[in-house]
């Protein structure tokens, strides 16, 4: 089935772990034998090729960097400057995969349409470009205000104003308090030029702030819920509860400690934990439960951001066995358009109303 997810870190893998996503999997975890530079060294996921074997045709591609202040222990760059221009490396790297014929930017409905009609076209994956929507992990590297109108113009779509801890605009995951007054004239900025709002990693204060100023469209990327694994990167089922108000789309994430109580990262192992793509369908579940309807949940794995096999389902072994979700939610009693509308179908009719 069609399917898309909506958010990988394509173009951090590709610069800060050095990965060739062109290449196969299996030839990219060869390559990392004995590196111990990162903890999910040999353990990928992710390439362009198994987008194209799990016919996963469309994803929403990050742009991610984040500015640290001197009292801030956080990875990341020492000034928005620097945080800036690593974002615009990342962009390189798109346009030299576009230049490549291995990914396509979508950004209107126009160049939606298009490729929603060249990946459904019977003919075989293996030579399609993957369609990618660019959004913006964490807002830290908008110099200023006035950077996002240059960001929209190379094809920005979704900002999400926080990461980890705090930022500049927002405040994220694990961290608390409102947005910044920048941050509120970011919100205006972007209702003004159309862009989507990622409330992912909004910490509470900054996401009921976020809610109570922002009357553009609103997603949460990546978000599972609280009420199965306590912890406030989750959200809680009356944030969900003002998504699904918001006609918000929310993806279900597959990083295990997100996905199962009493994750330790570096020790916990999947299948120890029962850590595997049914726990997904958990999620997904109780949120179809609080909407009283299935449209409101997508994918958006997160795979190989910042981890790999060993923190995500046991039965998964590349990001192409997302299709073994579809059977997943069938078995909970979910018919055909309600599987079609988590694996494609939500994400589509938010896009298109959106940029109708």
């Amino acid at each position: 089935m069609f399917t898309i997810d909506a958010h990988l870190d394509l173009s951090m893998n590709a610069l800060e772990w050095n990965r060739d996503l062109t290449q196969d999997v299996a030839d990219i975890n060869r390559r990392e034998e004995g590196l111990k530079d990162k903890p999910d060294r040999g353990l990928a996921t992710v390439s362009l090729p198994e987008l194209r074997k799990g016919n996963i045709g469309l994803v929403v591609a990050t742009q991610i960097a984040r500015y640290v202040a001197p009292d801030n222990h956080l990875p990341g760059w020492h000034s928005p400057e620097q945080a800036w221009a690593q974002t615009q490396g990342q962009l390189a790297w798109y346009k030299a995969m576009e230049d490549a014929g291995e990914m396509f930017q979508v950004n209107n409905i126009e160049t939606l349409e298009q490729h929603l009609a060249l990946w459904n076209n019977g003919q075989a994956n293996d030579k399609k470009p993957v369609g990618y929507i660019l959004s913006l992990e964490g807002a830290d590297s908008f110099v200023t205000v006035s950077h996002l109108e240059r960001a929209w113009q190379s094809g920005l779509r979704a900002v999400g104003p926080a990461h980890y801890g705090p930022g500049r605009y927002a405040q994220g995951t694990d961290a608390t308090g409102k947005m910044t007054s920048i941050g509120h004239d970011l919100l205006k900025e972007m209702e003004r030029l159309n862009i989507i709002l990622d409330a992912t990693h909004l910490c509470d204060d900054s996401f009921w702030d976020a809610m109570g100023r922002f009357n553009g469209h609103v997603w949460a990327s990546h978000n599972n819920c609280r009420s199965l694994v306590n912890h406030n990167r989750q959200y809680s089922d009356e944030q969900i509860k003002e998504l699904i108000n918001r006609g918000a789309v929310i993806g279900g994430a597959l990083d295990a400690w997100m996905m199962v109580p009493g994750w330790q990262r570096g020790i916990s192992q999947p299948k120890a934990m029962n850590c595997n793509l049914e726990v997904m369908i958990d999620h997904i579940d109780h949120i179809c439960q609080l909407a009283g309807n299935a449209e409101h949940v997508g994918i958006g794995s997160d795979l190989d951001g910042a981890f790999g096999k060993e923190q995500c389902p046991y039965d998964l072994e590349t990001i192409a066995d997302l299709q073994k979700i579809p059977d997943l939610f069938r078995k909970r009693g979910y018919n055909g358009t309600d599987i079609e509308n988590l694996m494609h179908g939500n994400w589509l009719r938010f896009l298109r109303k959106a940029w109708a």
